[in-house]
């Protein structure tokens, strides 16, 4: 179950990026983490939502909501000159047009598009 080392990685990443925010007060906890997960990435996101909670034991992100934005795969058509989304990931051919295309654009991404935090100064 590789969700479980990716969801490391991802509180290893907000809690530094905490840390170099000397301005933060030491009690400054995270309430919510968004990722955006492609639908090609290859990553369950039960599993994603499981491990979250176990990997932000003990740490500033404890007790936050993870919320995981799966991204459609997107794919452009040489012949059709266009991007488009595609509504299942069994087949990269245009909609458009049912050309085979490996040309993507977007389904592949595994990021932190943010996270929430609660300073207590509200």
């Amino acid at each position: 179950m590789h969700e479980l080392s990716i969801i490391t990685s991802v509180v290893e990443a907000v809690e530094s990026s905490l840390r170099e925010q000397p301005q933060l007060p030491a009690s400054a906890r995270v309430v919510e983490v968004r990722l955006r997960v492609g639908a090609l990435a290859s990553v369950v996101r039960e599993s994603l939502e499981f491990c979250y909670d176990l990997a932000t034991e003990g740490t500033r992100l404890a007790g936050s909501k993870l919320v995981v934005e799966v991204q459609p795969v997107v794919v452009f058509c040489a012949p059709c000159g266009v991007e488009s989304k595609l509504d299942g990931v069994q087949s990269l051919r245009c909609p458009r047009c049912g050309q085979a295309t490996g040309d993507l654009r977007a389904g592949r991404e595994l990021e932190i598009a943010c996270y929430e935090i609660d300073d207590g100064r509200a």
